[in-house]
């Protein structure tokens, strides 16, 4: 699907300073011969399975396949991976190719925390020294994984500037990389960037498909109807994606609706008629922009999806009509994540939740010979302030009132 100048179609591409040229070429050269290179994917099979609890399992969701009396749902549980999501996949990889180019320290940008954590866990295990950049208002709502990033040894960054979310974590960690790019490298998080970035992290996701596919055909005996996934930057998605692309599997991304698409407060590219193509952050895609081609706030109740962009690669998918975009709201999002609670005794982090709204919805219109996937890209401890906000906890405010005294006392 991509052709050699890191093109889906349209979309991609590598739109970066002259300054960043060689880092780029380098990294380019380092992902490839790591792809050829047999033992490069053994060592990086081997360090997940011992270090990050791979294969995570294909759960069958019997209450909730039961409740909604349709096709059987499954439940791909990378919320059991090392750091509670998908995000350990794309950075151990990164890891491995950072050793092999011989630097020594490590950037990168996070939302929802969950990247973060993760590369300041690499950073940790492969010993980096490691900085974090990450949108002042995310710093707030997802404190406790800004905790366990510092605990680590990673140095957090609150940004400031702009929106105080992803995109400006992003343009500050690029920044960083323009003027230290010798001994540093991106650990860029999702399949958005300048090439190779998007090949390189789907690449590395794509462990979450192969499991998959081999697990479902071990348990139905044949391949599922439909698999979900959400949608910020993809990763997620694609790696979940990448193993069904060329079977007749439905393939349905689920991104933020927020406060829903007709209110203009929402995150999504590819299922609301508010993005255009253009070009940003080092490549071409769908994002949300006003006619002068700035970029538009964004709104998700999920950090990790509250993002202006979107991977080259789902834009691609979503133009050759290979892959149907959804869109879930806030108020969606949390029933979702209740019901996945009370039923299968699972906690989803808001981002994963997307993908359960649009399963719930579509579950019941299939009969029981039919099956589907959702990917529970994460846990959702780190949401624990957002959610019982949300839900209006008493007894999470009185815990809140009570810690404040003493903090104050």
């Amino acid at each position: 699907m991509e052709n050699d100048r890191g093109y889906f179609g349209q979309f991609g591409g590598a739109f970066i300073p002259e300054i960043l040229s060689a880092t780029f070429d380098q990294l380019e050269d380092a992902f490839i011969k790591a792809k050829s290179d047999q033992s490069f994917w053994h060592d990086y099979e081997t360090l997940m399975q011992t270090y990050s609890c791979r294969p995570t399992p294909l759960t069958f969701a019997a209450n909730l396949s039961r409740y909604f009396g349709g096709a059987k749902i499954y439940i791909k549980r990378e919320d059991l991976n090392h750091t509670g999501a998908h995000k350990a996949n794309n950075v151990i990889g990164q890891g491995l190719l950072v050793q092999r180019m011989g630097k020594t320290r490590v950037i990168a940008e996070t939302g929802a925390g969950q990247h973060g954590v993760a590369t300041a866990t690499m950073a940790a295990r492969f010993g980096f020294e490691c900085t974090i950049y990450m949108g002042a208002k995310d710093v707030l709502r997802q404190r406790p994984n800004v905790f366990w990033m510092q605990r680590l040894g990673a140095t957090v960054v609150p940004v400031e500037s702009g929106c105080k979310i992803l995109k400006d974590a992003i343009n500050e960690a690029l920044r960083d990389w323009a003027t230290n790019m010798d001994n540093t490298h991106y650990v860029l998080g999702t399949a958005c960037g300048p090439h190779p970035f998007p090949t390189m992290v789907a690449w590395l996701q794509s462990i979450i498909g192969q499991e998959a596919r081999r697990q479902i055909l071990e348990a139905e005996g044949k391949l599922p109807d439909r698999v979900y996934a959400c949608v910020g930057g993809g990763s997620n998605a694609l790696g979940l994606f990448s193993a069904f692309l060329d079977d007749p599997v439905e393939l349905v991304g689920v991104e933020a609706g927020g406060d829903g698409i007709d209110s203009g407060r929402h995150a999504s590219r590819l299922s609301a008629p508010d993005a255009s193509v253009g070009i940003a952050q080092g490549y071409k895609t769908y994002f949300l922009q006003d006619q002068d081609g700035q970029m538009r706030e964004t709104h998700s109740i999920a950090a990790g999806l509250d993002y202006v962009g979107v991977s080259p690669i789902l834009s691609k998918l979503k133009e050759s009509q290979r892959a149907r975009f959804e869109a879930a709201t806030d108020t969606e999002v949390l029933e979702a994540a209740a019901l996945v609670m009370r039923l299968e005794g699972l906690i989803p982090a808001l981002e994963s939740a997307h993908a359960f709204v649009q399963a719930f919805k579509e579950a019941p219109q299939l009969s029981r010979d039919h099956s589907i996937i959702v990917n529970l890209s994460g846990r959702g401890d780190k949401d624990i302030f957002t959610i019982a906000d949300a839900f209006d906890d008493p007894g999470w405010k009185e815990f809140i009132l009570l810690k404040a005294h003493q903090y104050n006392a």
